[in-house]
């Protein structure tokens, strides 16, 4: 069976999965955010082999969350504004990964250097500074629905109104 292009839907969503879908792209994004920069570090602290990280950091830097310098005799990779932007995403994930997926907590903390203080990941809130669940969320069309998406969501506006 071919594999599914996610780059071709129309949903943002499937094509960030085309991108950070593939379960070493997260993880090389995690090393950018932990400060690797060079092909050896990302090599070694990830266990990855060399030709597909290869290949992962071609991909990150072709999508715009790297970019491949020259440092020296060699390269370097350093997160771009759109990598930077990623950033809360990876917080979010890892947010959830400590409290789900590890049971004798984080394997890495998060600090802020100038205080000291864990990164505070806070759960999405609403106007009234409650948090918001997946319930409490009202779905509408943007800018960029297809046609098939607003009937989706007129759908959904008749069946909870």
């Amino acid at each position: 069976m071919p594999r599914t292009d996610f780059s071709l839907m129309g949903c943002p969503i499937a094509r960030s999965m085309e991108v950070l879908g593939e379960r070493w792209a997260i993880l090389v994004m995690r090393e950018a955010f932990y400060g690797t920069t060079r092909f050896d570090d990302f090599a070694r602290h990830l266990g990855i082999a060399t030709n597909i990280l290869s290949a992962r950091l071609a991909k990150l830097v072709e999508h715009g969350l790297l970019e491949r310098v020259p440092e020296g005799a060699r390269h370097a990779y350093r997160l771009t504004e759109k990598g930077r932007d990623f950033f809360p995403a990876f917080l979010a994930l890892k947010r959830w990964s400590d409290r789900w997926m590890a049971p004798d907590g984080p394997v890495v903390r998060l600090v802020d250097r100038a205080t000291g203080e864990e990164v505070a990941i806070p759960p999405p809130l609403g106007a009234d500074g409650a948090p918001l669940t997946p319930e409490a969320v009202r779905l509408l069309p943007g800018p960029g629905a297809g046609e098939a998406m607003r009937r989706r969501l007129a759908l959904v506006e008749r069946a909870d109104g």
